[in-house]
């Protein structure tokens, strides 16, 4: 409780950089310094990483509590070869002007591939300052992307993740809360003056739907993800180390799938493993510790049998909303549980 009080002076100061500078060494250096990225989701594309980020600009929008002052405008792609290879920034893949419905805040995207079509699937404030998950396609991996003119009905909130199973069907995860609105969601339905949880609440839970064939379409009503205990109960929302904040990611390893998210205001990424895509999914433990800044969200992502954590921190700019993403490497166990990284070195 001292470290995240002690963070929220600095952040008030806007001086976090001071603190991370006390806090170790970066074990890791950016991939990209021309521009700032954030909430890296990386696929592996025909041999070929590509990692599809926000952009963080620096709007002068006033800080807030429920992330105003994340105010970005559009999406740019990043690609590798291999990591650690050359980072081609490929340009502006869509921009807020290009899509109908959209108001404000391009948030945390993610993408997926089928029968020679490229689907980016992001999340941003509808002219009524709700969040919806758009879609919008192309033929290169590194767009343009096309939007489509309407919303994917029945989605809401941030952070659509999308997994293909081995069968070819594909889910959408998402959701998220305090900014992300995903507490004001209840039975997918929307009550604007919904309160966040109370410390003896359950906490909220992800969502998730399968996809339509046509990839533009949910093929089922949300439904929410259990995460729960070792005893098989779930969370309550002062389980703020542990339950789910924003940015889930599904990954599958040797059968099992495996829900990594953020617990946000504690600043852990956590994970639970599953036989079922629909879970429950059982809590395991701590995959990245805290990073700096005011976020921490990520992307799993396997090339020629090594796995590997993209993620974000604010070495660059020390300021919470200008941040940059890099990469390590993760480590499974004989059990199949994940090594436990931290991104600093003391």
């Amino acid at each position: 409780m001292q470290k995240n009080i002690l963070w929220l002076l600095c952040s008030a100061m806007s001086s976090p950089f001071l603190l991370a500078q006390n806090q170790g060494t970066p074990l890791n250096q950016p991939l990209v310094s021309h521009i700032y990225t954030a909430d890296p989701s990386a696929h592996v594309f025909k041999g070929r990483i590509y990692i599809y980020p926000s952009h963080d600009i620096e709007s002068n929008t006033p800080e807030d509590d429920e992330g105003g002052h994340f105010d970005m405008k559009d999406y740019r792609i990043l690609s590798m070869k291999k990591i650690g290879g050359k980072v081609t920034d490929h340009g502006v893949a869509l921009d807020i002007k290009d899509v109908p419905w959209a108001g404000r805040q391009m948030w945390a995207p993610d993408a997926a591939f089928k029968d020679g079509v490229y689907y980016l699937y992001f999340p941003v404030k509808d002219k009524e300052d709700v969040f919806r998950i758009g879609v919008a396609k192309s033929t290169s991996p590194t767009g343009p992307f096309k939007a489509e003119a309407q919303p994917v009905a029945g989605t809401y909130s941030i952070d659509p993740s999308v997994f293909k199973d081995d069968d070819g069907q594909y889910y959408m995860y998402f959701g998220g809360i305090w900014g992300g609105q995903l507490q004001r969601w209840d039975n997918n339905q929307y009550t604007a003056k919904a309160a966040l949880k109370k410390p003896n609440e359950t906490a909220v839970l992800p969502r998730m739907a399968k996809l339509s064939a046509d990839m533009k379409s949910l093929a089922e009503a949300p439904r929410e993800i259990k995460i729960v205990d070792k005893n098989g109960n779930l969370f309550l929302e002062s389980d703020n180390d542990k339950r789910f904040f924003e940015a889930a990611w599904l990954h599958k390893y040797q059968g099992k799938y495996y829900l990594s998210y953020s617990t946000g205001d504690t600043h852990n990424l956590c994970y639970a493993i599953s036989n079922n895509p629909y879970g429950p999914f059982t809590y395991q433990g701590i995959l990245l510790k805290p990073v700096w800044g005011w976020t921490n969200h990520h992307s799993i992502v396997e090339q020629k049998g090594k796995w590997y954590l993209f993620y974000h921190d604010v070495q660059l700019s020390g300021k919470t909303h200008l941040r940059n993403v890099k990469v390590m490497e993760l480590k499974y166990n004989a059990d199949g549980s994940i090594q436990t990284v931290e991104a600093y070195r003391n």
